[in-house]
């Protein structure tokens, strides 16, 4: 067969495996390779190929790449901790959350002991040198569910209750076997660079940075850390951690409860930001701040109405509206207009407009005009009383250079995020990232006409500048508040699932989006009827109380 990659065509073997062709082209010592794209799809290392193939070579550079890394290198862990404490262990072993480059882990009912670790390090180590192959099984579902039975993983029986698919890949190693939603690496052998360090009361794994030569320290970022741990208490609370857990409740007719008892908890934590604002004694401006489709615009209106509750005037505002006129916006390296970073804002007009406020001036408030590129003024006067008080919301809003000239105990800062709180078993979690790009594709689509094809495309530089302007000041917040519902990915799949299967296969945002269905298969759809008009939720799939 004929076999292309790159400039470079060779004629390979008949049925010759991935792993094999990567060295034909790349050379043996090639050790990055995780991923291959043959003829446009995701194929995993140790697949055969068996016709004429154009084949391009993922490394950590490539997210999905990327994703295989991490997915290995828990699978590694994971097999580690059964050699060395048996089945019952590696259940207890729960899969949570990012914190910078690592992912938080810890042990159900067990503590995480230094001697835990140090044991569990040794055998990843005793296995990334071995070079074992990860092999992949089609079972049919109901063999992988008593599989998944005889070993005490009823998280997996759970899911696997409410898929429809007659057969379940199942991946395994030295004799221990488990699901995972997501592509693995051939072996082991390329897995060596990772680290595992505790924290809090668990364990961070850390993974190597996209060039693929190091890996970055554990990051300390107590603030986010600690909102996703209330998080995680509340599901615990309620019975709603993982997606079975979640199905389970739409099926038994809990729907409609969960929503309300969800939305009254989100509220609750509303009004208390508005008593610590209260408690904190002369605050004029409100700085909230998140990245993409947090929710902060509906986030702004309920905390203003808190505020009003407790004797204040508030007045929510914008940073886009102060957007600077489209033909000064800076461009990013490809040409387009870059406007994620502060210089896209009009920093000195916020900066006077704000301290002329501060001084009791009355001020006319621009009104940023989207089609025209252009600010427009017209007639809005604002102008603050003893009780009145700005709720200022933007994806710069914890960032001291744009409010550089307003006294710091004049501001209160509040970073929001849609922290996912619903893992699809107790080994796969679910990015936050993935969360916020379905809410965007359902908003855009709603609010600009935008095709899911456009909005997945634009989406690594929105993350980009996530990464840049907001992710690094959240530790600067005085609270952060967690605006994901755990019912929502049910009641988004809708929406979604339609403009996902309308991106166009071959396309480069296809891969993208099969992924995410592959993921919401994994939840039954959920109305839309009970969720409150005043939830952020609203926000993305219209019908909110708000101007949003």
């Amino acid at each position: 067969m004929k076999i292309t990659v790159g400039t470079t065509t060779k004629e390979i073997a008949e049925g010759t495996s991935l792993s094999k062709i990567a060295e034909e082209f790349l050379g043996v010592g090639k050790k990055n390779i995780f991923l291959a794209k043959v003829n446009g799809k995701l194929q995993e290392m140790f697949k055969n190929c068996y016709w004429d193939s154009t084949i391009e070579f993922l490394d950590l550079k490539d997210t999905d790449a990327r994703r295989t890394y991490i997915r290995g290198v828990l699978f590694v862990m994971l097999t580690a901790v059964y050699s060395e404490y048996g089945i019952a262990a590696c259940n207890e072993i729960c899969v949570e959350h990012s914190i910078g480059a690592g992912i938080y882990c810890k042990r159900n009912g067990n503590p995480v002991t230094q001697e835990f670790i140090d044991t569990v390090k040794a055998k990843m180590k005793e296995l990334v040198a071995a070079n074992r192959a990860i092999e992949k099984k089609s079972m049919n579902k109901a063999n992988a569910v008593r599989l998944f039975r005889d070993n005490g993983m009823e998280d997996k029986v759970s899911l696997l209750r409410y898929r429809c698919s007659s057969k379940v890949n199942v991946y395994s190693m030295c004799g221990y076997t488990d699901y995972f939603y997501g592509y693995m690496p051939a072996s082991t052998g390329n897995l060596r660079l990772w680290d595992i360090v505790p924290y809090d009361e668990g364990f961070m794994v850390l993974t190597p940075d996209s060039d693929g030569e190091s890996v970055p320290p554990a990051k300390s970022s107590d603030k986010l850390f600690e909102t996703l741990q209330k998080t995680n208490t509340w599901g615990s609370a309620v019975g709603i951690e993982l997606a079975g857990d979640l199905n389970d409740c739409i099926a038994n007719g809990g729907a409609e409860d969960l929503i309300l008892v969800q939305e009254a908890l989100l509220e609750k934590r509303v009004a208390e930001i508005a008593e610590m604002i209260r408690q904190a004694g002369g605050k004029k401006f409100v700085m909230i701040a998140g990245p993409s489709s947090s929710g902060k615009t509906s986030f702004s209106h309920r905390l203003s109405i808190q505020l009003r509750t407790i004797g204040y005037k508030p007045h929510p505002i914008g940073l886009d509206n102060y957007y600077k006129d489209r033909e000064f916006c800076p461009r990013d390296e490809f040409g387009n207009y870059d406007f994620e970073c502060l210089e896209a804002l009009d920093v000195e007009l916020f900066n006077k407009q704000m301290t002329q406020l501060l001084n009791g001036e009355r001020v006319e408030m621009p009104e940023f005009n989207f089609k025209t590129g252009k600010p427009e003024y017209k007639g809005n006067f604002l102008q603050l009383g003893p009780d009145d008080i700005l709720v200022i919301e933007g994806i710069h809003g914890l960032n001291d250079r744009l409010s550089y000239s307003l006294p710091a105990e004049s501001k209160f800062r509040i970073y929001i995020s849609a922290l996912t709180e619903i893992n699809i078993d107790r080994h796969n979690r679910i990015p936050t990232t993935d969360v916020r790009l379905i809410r965007r594709i359902v908003r855009d689509a709603r609010t600009r006409g935008s095709s899911a094809t456009e909005t997945i495309a634009m989406w690594y530089s929105v993350r980009r500048g996530e990464e840049l302007h907001i992710f690094p000041h959240q530790e600067s917040a005085d609270v952060m508040y967690n605006s994901a519902a755990v019912y929502e990915l049910a009641v988004l799949k809708t929406y979604i699932e339609p403009l996902l299967y309308g991106v166009p296969e071959g396309s480069p945002e296809y891969l993208e989006a099969n992924r995410l269905l592959k993921m919401l298969s994994y939840f039954l759809a959920m109305p839309s009827e009970s969720v409150p008009h005043n939830a952020i939720l609203r926000e993305f799939i219209g019908g909110s109380v708000f101007r949003v």
